[in-house]
């Protein structure tokens, strides 16, 4: 359809060349001639009222002595001279004498244009019709052709706009140790060599995703300073079998022939999911690709300067041949940035941005547990955004945490209309899961309570560790199902039970999986005792949903529901006794919230009456 459209265009103005060229022949002739017969022309030369004859090849043209008059044109025979014609119409030669005769012949280029172009255009047209055609053909040729090539995106040494190196990677330290090994082999090859020791030929980069994996492997490359082939597991894969294989063997022979260099292959499950495992539906064109990536990984040295590297958030579902020594015998974890790497992180996005001089980054660190640096980008660019929204000159603290919310649970929408009775109610909820979380001394300090709709949220309160966790306890995770059932009590002791909303909804979905978790994961029933129930597999092909392989019988099923409702009834009434002790503390919490909206932490311990006591445990 490309090349049709193209050679339609240069067609149609070739056609508007040619036509304008003949419009300005036919543009020299001011007026139009009258067309007469002869008899009518020897009339007038009989009558005297013939100025000038102007013969031009078969044509008569005429000039009467009235100016007045129009210019005629007789066509005559062309065998018949001018001077038959008057002595056959019987024109006398006094009234011949009276007569200007002028002979005229056509210049070249008009005789060729009017009497050869109609003849040779229809030729020309289809010889440039079918040469275009051709071309077009040609190009799908060569098209098709190079299919099976790849087209990795290649970042050059000397390249410096794309260059990265360690220093633009936040934290991460010991994936950069492992990673450093690579780079010093890249550099100096000779002395692993002299030892006797061979570089892994594969690096796999695991971890969630925006934890940096693909910034890594740009690292590694910026660091040694050699070519980096940046290709997507997803761009080997067509609907043509075989072409993912082809597309395979060019890369790895382009990166042969520019050794040393990184081949890096981000989501590279997209083709090396585990064959043979009888779910999804077969796909010979992926297993092809794979079969060809394993085949290549064995087929050069070890020492040949080509290392592969690749980024999977889903290393459960690789082939297990990918993952044997030999090929990606290397692998790289790459966790969540902990407290002090997300300091990092935020010094590195904040620079080019003009930062108030009440930012603290290591507040806006500790009010970020699990956001990973993709997230941590985000959010310094949408505090970037809030600030030219409000005209101001600098990011301050409050565009920066406002945007923690809004990467968190979205934008705040406080255009949404709400009746007064549903405004009194999110209250309650909130400052029901307020107090009960700042008065449980297990659960995360609550950092903010506001009844603004955010996102999906009708209210939110906010509560964050002060440092990162990497275990939960047993009094911890009840105090979590309390809290999360505080809104629930506090509705429906305020408002009572016929009118408790359908608000706590996600609350007791929330509680409901804690205790699931705590009975089915972690062991912690003392009725069950101390072992899992169900081996979980994440089914991908599903949309995400979890299969569970059931290792227990109907009557254990009973048991942990049982558990479950229990986990769950001892989080409410443990929120009830406390909401009860500190009603008087509720109604002076909603009491500010309908009047502010929003509570900040120290809006909330000036209501409760001093700063919360947490265990640190």
């Amino acid at each position: 359809m490309k090349y049709f459209a193209k050679n339609f265009l240069i067609v149609f103005l070739a056609l508007f060349l040619i036509a304008g060229v003949l419009g300005m022949i036919k543009s020299g002739e001011s007026k139009k001639p009258e067309t007469v017969g002869v008899a009518k022309l020897v009339e007038e030369i009989n009558a005297g009222a013939v100025k000038q004859i102007t013969i031009q090849g078969d044509l008569l043209k005429v000039v009467l002595k009235d100016e007045k008059a129009k210019p005629q044109e007789i066509k005559k025979e062309s065998r018949e001279s001018f001077g038959d014609i008057m002595k056959n119409y019987g024109v006398t030669d006094e009234a011949r004498k009276n007569i200007q005769v002028e002979v005229k012949e056509d210049s070249a280029w008009k005789v060729w244009a009017i009497n050869i172009i109609p003849a040779l255009l229809p030729l020309i047209l289809i010889m440039v019709f079918f040469f275009f055609m051709s071309r077009g053909v040609a190009g799908m040729n060569n098209k098709a052709m190079g299919f099976g090539t790849s087209n990795p995106r290649e970042v050059k040494p000397d390249e410096q706009k794309d260059k990265k190196t360690f220093a633009d990677v936040a934290g991460a330290k010991e994936a950069k140790q492992e990673l450093e090994e690579v780079v010093d082999f890249l550099k100096d090859q000779k002395k692993f060599v002299a030892m006797g020791a061979k570089i892994p030929k594969g690096v796999l980069l695991m971890g969630a995703p925006g934890t940096g994996k693909t910034l890594l492997a740009k690292a590694v490359a910026g660091e040694a300073s050699v070519p980096f082939f940046h290709m997507s597991g997803s761009e080997f894969v067509e609907m043509f079998v075989g072409v993912g294989a082809s597309r395979v063997r060019d890369l790895f022979s382009k990166a042969k022939k520019a050794a040393p260099a990184i081949v890096f292959i981000d989501e590279i499950d997209a083709v090396g999911r585990r064959r043979g495992a009888g779910l999804g539906g077969g796909h010979d064109e992926r297993e092809q690709t794979l079969n060809q990536i394993l085949v290549e990984m064995d087929g050069f040295d070890p020492n040949s300067g080509v290392i592969v590297m690749a980024a999977t958030n889903r290393p459960d579902v690789l082939d297990p041949a990918l993952l044997r020594p030999g090929r990606f015998d290397r692998r790289v974890i790459i966790d969540m940035p902990d407290i002090k790497d997300r300091e990092e992180n935020l010094q590195i996005h904040a620079k080019g941005k003009p930062l108030a001089s009440d930012v603290n980054i290591r507040i806006i660190a500790e009010r970020t547990p699990g956001f990973s640096g993709a997230d941590l980008a985000n959010l310094m660019n949408e505090a970037a955004i809030l600030a030219v929204r409000r005209s101001r000159k600098d990011i301050t603290m409050d565009e920066i945490l406002n945007s923690v919310e809004k990467v968190m649970l979205g934008p705040e929408r406080k255009s949404r209309v709400i009746t007064d009775r549903d405004k009194n109610m999110t209250a309650y909820h909130e400052a029901g899961h307020a107090i009960v979380g700042f008065i449980l001394p297990n659960s995360d300090p609550v950092r903010k309570v506001s009844i603004i709709s955010r996102g999906a949220a009708g209210g939110y309160t906010l509560k964050m560790p002060s440092e990162d966790k990497h275990y939960h306890t047993l009094a911890q995770f009840k105090d979590e199902i309390a809290m999360a059932m505080g809104g629930y009590v506090a509705e429906k002791m305020i408002f009572g039970e016929a009118n408790v909303s359908t608000g706590p909804s996600s609350d007791l979905k929330s509680a409901t999986k804690i205790a699931r978790d705590m009975v089915t994961r972690y062991g912690m029933s003392a009725l069950l005792g101390p072992r899992t129930f169900g081996d979980h597999e994440e089914l991908v092909f599903l949309g995400g949903r979890t299969q569970e392989d059931r290792d227990y019988s109907e009557k254990t099923a009973v048991e942990i529901d049982a558990e479950m409702r229990a986990l769950v009834e001892e989080g409410q009434e443990r929120a009830k006794q406390v909401i009860s002790s500190h009603k008087d503390k509720l109604e002076a919490m909603v009491k500010v919230l309908l009047i502010k909206e929003t509570m900040e932490q120290a809006d909330i311990e000036a209501v409760m009456g001093g700063p919360q006591k947490k265990n640190i445990s």
